[in-house]
Order: C-alpha cells, then structure tokens, then sequence
C-alpha cells in the first residue's frame, strides 16, 4: 500500500531496474522528444549561467544536458533513491558531478529548504502524483525565471488510456496509479504563482506548457 512517504507506490514502479534501463536507453538514444524540447526552450530562453531545479529526474539526463548547454548547476530531487547510483554513474561520466546536487525527499511534502531556480522542470511528474496542487504550486513558486512541465495531454484517447492503465493496475494489484489533472488547473496554479504562459504543445500523449515571470 501507498506510505505517507510514497503517497503512490512509486517506489515499487521506479525501482533499481527501471532505472538502469533508463540509463541505458539515455546513454543509445539520448534524451526523448520531449524532453529535448524543454532543453531546447531554456536554451533559447537564455538558461545558459542560470541554475535548474528539476522535481522527480530521475537519473538526471536532462540536467545533464542543460549544464553542457551553459547552466551553472542543476538540482534534483527525487522520491525514490533507486535512481541515486545510476544518476551519479552518469553525471560522473559526463563530468559535471560536482555541480548536481540531489536529494531524495517528497518534494509535495518536504520542500521548505529548497531553494529557488531560474528554471523549475516536471518532466512527465504531474501524471504520478495523486495532489496535483501540492507538488506544482511550490514548484512554481520556486521558478524564478521558468517553469516547464510535460503531462497528459487534454485528448479524449489520453482520458481513456489512463482509466484502462489503471484498471490494469488493480487486476495487478498494484497501488501506483497514474492520474489525469487536467491541463486549466495545473495553469492556473502556475499563473497564480505569477508566471505567464510562454508555449504550450500537445502531442499525442503528452503537453509542454513552458511559463515565464515576468
């Protein structure tokens, strides 16, 4: 069952395993389509000498890739420590360990004492995490020049996909379950916090909403 800790089983899904394939699969393919989309958005923002603070990295390719394009350092923090050898095997590869700082908290819940960045990244997060508001609205409040997210996009197909996912999840008994938040009040959480909409692009699974502050 999900723990106050891991409020959705997530532990169990992004294990040691996953974690190495993910490594695997950067290290032949490099970053996905829409991740890279996000690396190429900051880059032409003008991240280059900013810093990043990326919520749920998982083994940290795109920070990675964001400080070879110029970022000062880059931030992690992440649910499960199953990815902590991967990611540091990588970074360490890439030689930029030492400015990649990562902590193994619930961001939603234990995000007093990190600090602000000039860019915020949820790449493909919002989806795992059962209170949307708890984990964006800090999130943004932390962005002090970006905030970038990728979720389920708003398409019927997308709605279903999830309800059949997790139907699959209960026969399996499993207790992850993915979530559709829908896409006007994950804006306006960020809006709230002072950002404005920049670009916005739905795919056929997943959306990019990029924001700035003004």
């Amino acid at each position: 069952m999900p723990s106050c800790c891991d409020p959705n089983g997530l532990a169990r899904v992004f294990d040691a395993r996953r974690a190495a394939r993910d490594a695997r699969d950067y290290r032949r393919k490099g970053l996905d389509q829409d991740a890279r989309r996000i690396v190429d958005f900051l880059k032409a923002r003008g991240v280059a000498g900013g810093t990043v603070l990326e919520i749920g990295g998982g083994i940290g390719a795109l920070e990675i890739e964001l400080l070879r394009a110029g970022a000062a350092r880059a931030s992690n923090v992440e649910i499960s420590d199953a990815y902590e050898p991967a990611a540091r095997q990588l970074a360490t590869d890439a030689g930029v360990v030492d400015r990649i700082d990562r902590r193994v908290v619930d961001f939603a819940t234990d995000h007093a004492d990190i600090g602000a960045a000039d860019a915020v990244v949820l790449h493909r997060v919002v989806c795992c995490y059962p209170d949307m508001p708890a984990l964006v609205r800090p999130a943004a409040e932390r962005a002090r020049r970006w905030l970038v997210l990728t979720f389920p996009a708003e398409r019927w197909w997308v709605r279903a996909g999830v309800r059949l996912l997790n139907a699959g999840q209960v026969i399996f008994r499993s207790p992850f379950r993915v979530f559709y938040h829908e896409p006007s009040a994950i804006l306006r959480i960020a809006r709230d916090a002072g950002l404005r909409p920049l670009q916005t692009r739905q795919g056929l699974f997943w959306q990019l909403l990029a924001l700035e502050r003004p």
